[in-house]
This record gives C-alpha cells, sequence and structure tokens, in this order.
C-alpha cells in the first residue's frame, strides 16, 4: 500500500495531468499542482521528476522562459547524483542545453551535455543522443573540425554498441558536415564507406531505405557542389526512385521504422515528408545548373507546395530524436527551404528572359529575409539575395547598382563559392564598362588555377570570362582558346548555358575574323541550344549574328527571318524592362545594408 506521501504525489500528479489534457487546457491549475508536490518535501527523485516536468510545461505552454529554466536546472542538478535514473537525468541535460542555445548561449549548452554524455556511456541511446546534440551545436556555431570529431566517436561508439543503424547515421552526418565545410578530399572516403555499409545493410529493409536516400541525397549534393551536372544523374535517379518509395502510402510512419532497432536506435535525420521537399529542391538545383529552366520551375511549384504540408513540429538538424524544441525547428527548415526554391526560382527566371517575373521571387526572399526563424538563417542568404540582386541590376543595365550588390555579397558572404561566383560577375561588370584596371584586379582572384579544383562549373565559368575579355580586348586567337577550354569542360558535364554562351561568343569571333562558316556552325547550335533552355539573351545575341550571316552569304530570305526574329527577342525583353522598372519592388537595387526595405507583401501566384 502507497505510504500517504506518495498517495498526496500520485494524487497531485494525476490531477496535474487532468488539467493539462483537459479540453481546453487549464495549464495554470496543472502547474499549481506540480509545484503543490513541493510542499510535502518529496524525495529527491520525485523531486527532480517534477522540476522537469514544471520545466516542459512553462517551456510548452507559457512565455516564463526564465522560470522554466531554473526547474530546468534544479532537475539537471538533483539528478546527476541519482544512478539508474536517465530518462529525467539526461531530458534535463537535453531540454536545458536545448533552452540555453535558443537563448543564444550556447556557452552556457556545451558543458552540460559534455557532462551528460560523460555520464550517458551506459545508455546506447542518450549517448548517441546527446552526441548529436552537442555536434549540432558546434556545427551551428561553424565549428565544424569539433563536431565533425564528436561524429567520429559516435561512429565508434555505436560500432562497439552493436547500434549498426545509428553508425550510418553518425556516419553520413559527418559527411554532410564535411560538404559544409567544403573538406571534399575527406568526403569521398567517407562517403564510399557509408555507402558500402548502406548497400550490405541486413537489418530493417525500412531503415536501409532511409538510410539510402540520406546516403543519396549527399551524393547528389557533392557533384553539384563541384558542377558535375552529367556524373550526378545516375544518383539523382536513385534518389527520386528511393523518395517514391518512402512516401508510398504503405510505408510505415517514422516512429515505426527508426524506433524497432535494439538499444534504441530511435533516430532520423529527416522526416520523410521533409526528405520528400529535399530531393525536390536538389532537382530544382540540378535542373538550374543543367540549363532546364523550364523544368527547374516546375519541380520549384511543386516543392512549394508540398512545404505548407510540413509538419512545424519536426525537427531539424544532424539528427532528430523526436523531441526538443521542434516547432522552431521544423519552421527553421521549412523556411530554408523554402527561400532555396525562391531564390533559385528567380535565377531562372532572370536566364528565361522574365526580369519582372524574377524581381517578383527576388522580393518573396527579401520578405522571407524580414521574418527569419534565426540571424544564422538571415546571415546565410543575405549575401545571396545581394548576388541576387546584382545579377538583376545587370541584366537592366544598372550597372552601378550591380557593382554595388556584388561588392556587398562579397563582404557579406563567408562562402568561397558564393564569393568567386560574386566576382566572376563583377568581372564582367567591369568589362562591359571598360574598367581594365579594375578588371585586371579582379581576374588575377578568378582565374580558373586560384579556384578550388573541385569547384568543375565555376571554373569552366572563369574560362568563359578569360574568353570573353580577350574577345573585347580583339585577342582572338586567345579568347578561341579559352573558349574551347569551356566548352570542353562543359560539354563533359552538361552544363547547357555555358556552352550555349561559349558557342554563341566563338560565333561573334569568327564572324570578327570573316569566318562565315565556322561562325555559323558555333551559332546555329548556341541558337538550338539556347531556345531549349530557354535563354533569351543567347538567342537575342544569336540572332543578330545569324541575320549578318545571312546577309553576307546575300540570303535576303533567311535575313529578314532572323532579323524579325532578333526584333521578336527584343521588343519581347524591352517590354519586360519597362515591365520592371514600374515595379515598387525594383528599389531592391538600392538596397545594401540592414535589413531589407518594407516593400509591398508579395503575391502567392508563382505562375
Amino acid at each position: 500500500m502507497a505510504s500517504t506521501q506518495d498517495a498526496w504525489y500520485i494524487s497531485l500528479l494525476g490531477l496535474a495531468e487532468h488539467f493539462r489534457t483537459s479540453n481546453p487546457p487549464d495549464i495554470k491549475s496543472c502547474i499549481q499542482c506540480l509545484q503543490a508536490v513541493f510542499n510535502f518535501k518529496p524525495p529527491q527523485r520525485v523531486e527532480a521528476r517534477t522540476h522537469l516536468q514544471l520545466g516542459n510545461i512553462l517551456l510548452t505552454h507559457t512565455k516564463n522562459i526564465d522560470l522554466a529554466r531554473t526547474h530546468l536546472e534544479q532537475s539537471w542538478c538533483l539528478s546527476q547524483s541519482i544512478n539508474g535514473f536517465d530518462d529525467v537525468k539526461f531530458e534535463a541535460a537535453s531540454v536545458l542545453a536545448d533552452l540555453f542555445e535558443q537563448q543564444g548561449q550556447p556557452t552556457h549548452s556545451k558543458p552540460i551535455l559534455r557532462k551528460a554524455i560523460e555520464l550517458s556511456q551506459h545508455s546506447v541511446y542518450w549517448h548517441c543522443r546527446l552526441i548529436f546534440q552537442l555536434a549540432q551545436i558546434h556545427a551551428t556555431e561553424k565549428e565544424y573540425e569539433v563536431a565533425s570529431s564528436l561524429l567520429g566517436v559516435g561512429v565508434d561508439y555505436a560500432q562497439i554498441s552493436n547500434a549498426a543503424y545509428t553508425r550510418v547515421l553518425f556516419l553520413l552526418s559527418r559527411v554532410m558536415l564535411l560538404l559544409i565545410d567544403k573538406k571534399i578530399q575527406e568526403v569521398l572516403p567517407l562517403l564510399n564507406q557509408a555507402g558500402h555499409l548502406v548497400e550490405s545493410w541486413v537489418g530493417s529493409p525500412h531503415q536501409k531505405e532511409y538510410l539510402k536516400v540520406f546516403f543519396l541525397v549527399l551524393q547528389v549534393c557533392h557533384y553539384l557542389m563541384a558542377g558535375q551536372v552529367k556524373s550526378v544523374k545516375p544518383c539523382l535517379k536513385q534518389l527520386q526512385q528511393s523518395i517514391q518509395t518512402i512516401m508510398a502510402p504503405t510505408w510505415p510512419d517514422d516512429d515505426t521504422v527508426c524506433g524497432g532497432s535494439p538499444g534504441g536506435e530511435s533516430f532520423v535525420w529527416l522526416s520523410r515528408q521533409q526528405l520528400y521537399v529535399l530531393v525536390y529542391l536538389v532537382t530544382v538545383m540540378h535542373s538550374a545548373q543543367a540549363g532546364y529552366m523550364d523544368k527547374a520551375h516546375k519541380y520549384t511549384e511543386k516543392a512549394l507546395a508540398q512545404i505548407d504540408k510540413l509538419n512545424c513540429n519536426e525537427e531539424p538538424g544532424l539528427v532528430n530524436a523526436g523531441r526538443g524544441a521542434g516547432r522552431r525547428g521544423g519552421a527553421a527548415l521549412a523556411w530554408r527551404l523554402r527561400m532555396a526554391l525562391v531564390e533559385h526560382a528567380a535565377l531562372c527566371r532572370l536566364v528565361a528572359g522574365g526580369k519582372a517575373h524574377a524581381l517578383h521571387e527576388i522580393a518573396r526572399a527579401a520578405h522571407l529575409l524580414t521574418h527569419p526563424p534565426d540571424a544564422q538563417c538571415a546571415a546565410a542568404h543575405t549575401p545571396q539575395l545581394h548576388c541576387l540582386l546584382g545579377l538583376y541590376a545587370m541584366s537592366m543595365n544598372c550597372m552601378d547598382a550591380a557593382e554595388a550588390q556584388f561588392h556587398t555579397a562579397i563582404h557579406m558572404s563567408q562562402e568561397r563559392d558564393l564569393w568567386m561566383f560574386a566576382k566572376l560577375n563583377l568581372a564582367i561588370v567591369y568589362l562591359r564598362g571598360r574598367r581594365d584596371n579594375d578588371l585586371a584586379q579582379i581576374m588575377e582572384q578568378v582565374r580558373p588555377e586560384a579556384l578550388p579544383t573541385y569547384a568543375h562549373g565555376l571554373r569552366a565559368a572563369s574560362y568563359y570570362v578569360l574568353g570573353l575579355q580577350a574577345f573585347f580586348q580583339a585577342r582572338y586567337n586567345e579568347a578561341k582558346r579559352y573558349l574551347r577550354e569551356t566548352l570542353k569542360m562543359a560539354n563533359a558535364e552538361d552544363l547547357n548555358r555555358l556552352t550555349s554562351c561559349s558557342l554563341v561568343l566563338l560565333g561573334h569571333i569568327f564572324l570578327s575574323i570573316n569566318n562565315s562558316r565556322e561562325s555559323m556552325n558555333m551559332v546555329t547550335p548556341a541558337m538550338q541550344l539556347a531556345s531549349k533552355i530557354p535563354d533569351v539573351h543567347v538567342q537575342l545575341w544569336a540572332s543578330a549574328i545569324l541575320k549578318d550571316l545571312y546577309r553576307l552569304a546575300g540570303d535576303t530570305e533567311r535575313e529578314n527571318e532572323a532579323y524579325q526574329m532578333h526584333c521578336n527577342f527584343s521588343q519581347a525583353l524591352l517590354k519586360d524592362h519597362f515591365q520592371a522598372t514600374q515595379l515598387p519592388q525594383h528599389a531592391l537595387v538600392n538596397w545594401t545594408s540592414g535589413p531589407p526595405p518594407a516593400l509591398p507583401a508579395p503575391s502567392v501566384s508563382h505562375t
């Protein structure tokens, strides 16, 4: 029979739970019942558990964060000395560390998690979960080497503990961090090791498929980061097939997939709905890099529709154990995915010659930036938005604004690839403005040999800019040499936009040196490829050259056709140019500091 004290405690707990689950919940009465427990001077275990319950309820249902933190601190402090009290002890540590991180105090989180990791070595689930959490905090702080080292410890611990599924999760999480940190040379051996473990998996087929999707996402990102659009196709196709398997109605929910493992291996990286949107995003990235703008736009539409269905109670990061500050985390992931998709949509619109549409997308991105889920999201995406504005300003012939935007992106960004991309475009601004000294200075920084060896796409683009520079200076043989290098690299990886730009420029060069036959051999495929993309600017350029070639050949009929085509492209671009200048969002080209200026709310439509 329960003691009087136990009876009081059990009654108060039951009453608190009744108030919590009432419809509507009576949180005030629930908290009062839990606080009343302390009046009976309960045993240390009861006291620690009650402090944890109060901390969680205050965090979830009130704005009294300081009081929640006090209760969590007391629970953590009391439970550390109690043996076999893992759930309370380590949940208190985990929730408290998460709270400190939310409040921008990760230095307070780290010692709590280190102590909890030290105490949890006997508990596979908690030890792994706490390692993931501490690694996540270090990764968020851009302390990638420390985070990677922790994940390496996790790989070894999971292997010793026979937690095969969690071992692969640790390994793949480590690959993800190395990709973020651009440690490309270290990625391949670990990615191959993970691929072998996934391929030879003998456990649950559902877990195998889930790990396979994680592995393939990283493999696809690895190729896309390098601009290897052709090489990525087989794995992207596999990824698309795998995600269809996971999204089938007969597929079990995430808890069933990850909860059936021995040793409490109940972890997922992202939920299947989040993975579904992520696969759409990498497909959009691939289509944009390959130069299939219509395809990219179609997948963007589908992905944005899926984001609205995402469950914001899902926690992103290195892994998710189904607890913690899920709403904040799920919303942050949805925000990042939406922002990346809108950025790609803007880029595709610019290529296809739709400046007014592109401006709407850029304004939507600016609107998202006014409500970021955290400061890091804003810091990561603001330079990208300035880069997009630079490209928009270039397409509008606002060269001063373009220069200012690219400089802003370069100064704000810590991403080497974005920095190089902005500098290559800045070089074109200097070329068009005949600013030879500025151009010479910047070209030293973006010459192909100065770029990372993995950056295939950027190196190909660098050769193109060198070719453009040589063309402007009438060094035609040198220009042809650079452009043939671009063509070789672009063709090797299906970088269609670079291919079409290089072909039309070579056509222009051959026209300049009166080699009409070679010019026609270049411009004809350039026009075909540009119309497939579609790239209106290359089509405009190619039609002007075709008009001159047919005139030189005395083919009046085709000359008139090319002239009409050129007029059509020119009028469409002029009309679009005028529409864009009339939009209030055009004022964004002058924004170079602080938060984005207030603009009319963007429309929801992506048409």
